[in-house]
């Protein structure tokens, strides 16, 4: 599909969600001057009060959208107790959103194993240094967390602590939003029932 195509309004003529959000992430790649994959990531905490951060998407597929965390974080342990979670990805310079909403699952071992590899070492030493969320007396104290991993993990490979892994946000609706003038904006949503169902295009009202 081309880049005009998009940008007339012809993406709502699209039926299946994740190739539309592949094409429009690879061109925010293009004009995003930092992170295309920086997503805005809602939680809620035990008394249904939410929290909303910025993480970073590591990967889609038809299975879902997927990020890394301390799951001994605020929003690991909100992600851990609730299952569900929203996603929203704005990207100013092409004046689109799209929204994810959905069941929350962790990801395998061997996924996590495989993404904390590639991860520059001192991404992973900073994994065992923080403990993430909670209260520090100073930097100081992360500072020396820091030294202390690195002297322990100087040599060979740095394992991946068990805290530290994966979510994937399996969707039950996706919306993309594209801005259009005098804010008759284009709004498309996918919707499906159930895990592995079809989708349902809904065009909305902006």
């Amino acid at each position: 599909m081309s880049e005009n195509a998009l940008t007339s309004g012809d993406f709502t003529e699209e039926n299946e969600p994740y190739s539309l959000f592949g094409t429009w992430l690879e061109e925010a790649g293009k004009t995003e001057p930092n992170d295309a994959n920086a997503v805005a990531l809602a939680t809620v905490d035990e008394t249904g009060l939410p929290n909303v951060r910025m993480v970073l998407l590591k990967g889609f597929d038809e299975r879902g959208f997927v990020f890394y965390t301390n799951f001994e974080s605020r929003k690991g342990e909100e992600l851990l107790a609730a299952r569900k979670a929203a996603m929203c990805f704005h990207w100013k310079s092409l004046r689109r959103q799209v929204r994810v909403r959905g069941e929350v699952e962790v990801v395998t071992d061997a996924e996590a194993d495989e993404y904390y590899a590639s991860r520059p070492r001192g991404s992973r030493i900073g994994a065992w240094a923080s403990k993430q969320s909670r209260p520090l007396e100073g930097r100081f104290a992360l500072e020396k967390a820091v030294a202390e991993y690195t002297a322990r993990y100087a040599i060979g490979e740095i394992p991946r602590p068990p805290y530290w892994s994966g979510f994937r946000i399996k969707p039950v609706s996706i919306e993309f939003w594209h801005d259009r003038a005098f804010r008759l904006h284009d709004r498309v949503e996918f919707r499906r029932a159930d895990d592995g169902k079809g989708w349902t295009k809904v065009r909305m009202y902006p």
